[in-house]
């Protein structure tokens, strides 16, 4: 099954495992994510004013594309997601600003779904069904999902799921045959991209998210957000004063699949991690 998919920027660059284990992930579940022909950055954030039709054409012009593709765009960036389904929901509202943009742009737009991959895993597939393709069982590992913000918020315009207790990383978690750690900072914001002006800021903010996961008996962390998994991986990264001894690798939560689906090392990506998995000691 072809599914359209726009990678994104950072997934080009500086997320690649994301991209790379995701596209393996989708393979072995009988799934192609399949390029978009055509692509630019997303933006990175909806615009905060409702009428700023520029900042509203670069979505506009992946969602287009999206729509030469097939019916639905899918997306492994929660940052893209965010963006690409606060557009269509603003342009699926607002039918004057639809026709503004399509007069800048000078193409036809009538509308396209767009889903992340998480969705699609459990609306088109199912855990029940990804349980039974489980080789490498993580039984004992307990993992913390971590959902941030932009994955889940503003409700009625993302709509994943629900934005104050969440579930789909929970189930995602437990059909691997891991055991899911709850903690209460699943849902707080990293810091975003206060890693930039005000890091100390973004950092303090990781830190006690961490610290929660931690807390309350974490292993591993998982995301679906490439910036959440910098700002809670990097500041953990060994220093000159060395490490506490007390760091948790910050997955995406397609490199716990691909492990969990015995994929080749290499689709794991977690040489590219700040810390490290021992995956042989799940297996112990």
């Amino acid at each position: 099954m072809g599914i359209p998919y726009f990678p994104g920027c950072t997934l080009s660059t500086t997320a690649k495992n994301y991209d790379t284990s995701g596209r393996a992930v989708a393979k072995a579940l009988g799934m192609e994510l399949e390029e978009l022909a055509e692509w630019q950055c997303c933006g990175a954030t909806f615009p905060l004013v409702l009428d700023d039709s520029m900042a509203l054409i670069a979505p506009t012009r992946i969602l287009y594309q999206a729509q030469q593709a097939g019916e639905r765009v899918t997306t492994l960036c929660a940052i893209c997601f965010n963006v690409l389904r606060r557009s269509q929901a603003l342009l699926d509202r607002d039918p004057e600003m639809l026709d503004r943009i399509k007069w800048f742009t000078e193409q036809e737009y009538s509308g396209v779904e767009v889903t992340h991959f998480l969705g699609i895993l459990r609306d088109d597939l199912g855990w029940d069904n990804l349980s039974k393709l489980v080789v490498r069982p993580l039984k004992g590992l307990r993992v913390a999902p971590y959902y941030g913000c932009l994955l889940l918020r503003p409700h009625d315009e993302v709509g994943l799921d629900d934005p104050e207790s969440p579930t789909i990383m929970h189930d995602l978690v437990r059909a691997l045959g891991a055991k899911v750690v709850d903690f209460p900072y699943n849902i707080e914001c990293c810091g975003s991209y206060l890693t930039v002006k005000e890091p100390q800021v973004s950092e303090t903010m990781s830190r006690d998210i961490v610290s929660s996961a931690r807390e309350h008996g974490a292993q591993v962390i998982i995301t679906a957000c490439p910036l959440c998994q910098f700002n809670l991986d990097y500041p953990q990264r060994e220093t000159e004063s060395g490490q506490t001894g007390n760091e948790i690798p910050v997955l995406y939560f397609t490199q716990l699949l691909a492990i969990a689906l015995g994929l080749p090392e290499e689709t794991w990506g977690l040489e590219d991690n700040y810390i490290g998995l021992d995956v042989a000691a799940i297996e112990e």
